[in-house]
């Protein structure tokens, strides 16, 4: 049999270049991920900016300044501190957390640094590393470069997501779109999904862990003896995962919360008013203000609610905590992999572009179209 050399040598040098781009997209998978997590969640935002910025340019740039930066700030230094909250409940009840301890225990000491910086400056082994050799300096002034790099990295992939996504998808188009759609109709569902899982789901959860710490730790500073809220950041933090139940939501958390006050109250024989505060504070700030701005994002999931909580769940688990954004992308890969390419795969069958994972649209003429989550190729979304 005739062997093209030619041909066979681009074979191996495509193999080589495919191997040495997964081997760098694995290595900074976390990286990657929380910038296709960050593209979507600012994505909304970005698209509702082009009534008063033309340039995608600079929209992009002021959606991840104005709104994706502050947010990843703000996030990461609640976490740190309900992080920290976590740990002392801990240590007082003496609970075993098994492997979710084993999970959070390497973000425990550097969430400590985030939580009261001047306290860790203070510490005499931090003060002596400070003032030891230069290698110990640039060691710290490594971690900390590291740390930016990877937080450019993510601004810089979320960044080019927003401004060039419709060249992506036409490119995608170009170059994968079959005779019966199955390909085009597979990127647009899981774009649509992914979506809706990434901004419906977890910005909703952090926009409301984020406002209900920041809620029980003000109110906390203000409560009178013995009807103090015990670890507010940790228990807001968990309101926050509470939003992602079905229904009844943080009102797993806030009542039985606003219960124990009252039994503390009633013990103490004061503070009832501080407990009729805390009431009206969870039920309107915590409760019905982000469900009133924010939950229209959540409706019309096309995945099963349970299998998404899944994925949160074994995500981190199963990658640490990048997983908690992988794990929801893998799960729509998989379910929409299933609905549409594997039925094609088994019995040829044809998907109809009702099916394909974009609107179907009437215009004027009474001709139905479809309108592309990608955008078209010209810029205009």
């Amino acid at each position: 049999m005739d062997v093209d050399r030619g041909r066979l040598a681009w074979w191996v040098v495509a193999a080589v270049l495919s191997g040495v781009l997964a081997f760098t997209v694995y290595s900074f998978l976390g990286t990657v991920v929380l910038g296709v997590f960050v593209y979507y969640a600012t994505r909304p935002v970005y698209r509702r900016l082009e009534r008063w910025v033309r340039q995608p340019t600079v929209r992009a740039v002021v959606a991840l300044v104005t709104l994706a930066l502050p947010a990843m700030l703000v996030v990461a230094y609640t976490t740190a501190v309900g992080l920290q909250e976590l740990d002392r409940f801990v240590d007082a009840q003496n609970v075993d957390l098994g492997q979710i301890g084993t999970l959070l225990e390497p973000y425990l000491d550097v969430s400590s640094v985030v939580q009261d910086p001047q306290a860790f400056l203070n510490q005499p082994s931090v003060q002596d590393a400070l003032a030891a050799s230069a290698s110990n300096a640039l060691g710290y002034l490594g971690f900390l470069a590291t740390l930016f790099v990877h937080l450019f990295a993510v601004v810089v992939v979320a960044f080019y997501l927003l401004r060039d996504d419709h060249r992506l998808g036409g490119w995608f188009r170009r170059r994968f779109t079959d005779g019966d759609g199955v390909a085009e109709a597979y990127a647009r569902a899981v774009d649509r999904d992914l979506s809706t899982v990434f901004f419906g789901n977890i910005v909703f959860a952090f926009a409301t862990g984020v406002i209900a710490a920041v809620s029980y730790a003000t109110l906390d500073a203000f409560a009178p003896a013995g009807v103090a809220i015990p670890y507010p950041v940790l228990f807001g933090l968990v309101t926050g995962v509470a939003s992602l139940v079905p229904v009844v939501g943080i009102k797993l958390v806030w009542i039985p919360l606003a219960g124990w006050l009252a039994v503390a109250a009633f013990r103490s024989g004061s503070g009832y008013g501080f407990v009729a505060v805390f009431v009206a504070v969870a039920a309107v700030v915590v409760d019905f203000v982000p469900d009133l701005l924010l939950r229209p994002y959540v409706s019309g999931r096309d995945i099963h609610l349970g299998l998404v909580i899944l994925s949160y769940v074994f995500g981190p688990l199963l990658w640490g905590w990048y997983g908690l954004f992988l794990g929801p992308l893998v799960l729509v890969f998989v379910v929409h992999f299933a609905r549409l390419v594997l039925p094609e795969l088994l019995a040829g069958e044809r998907i109809s572009p009702a099916a394909l994972g974009g609107d179907v649209v009437t215009g004027d003429d009474g001709e139905q179209t479809e309108v592309s989550a990608f955008g078209d190729e010209s810029g205009e979304e």
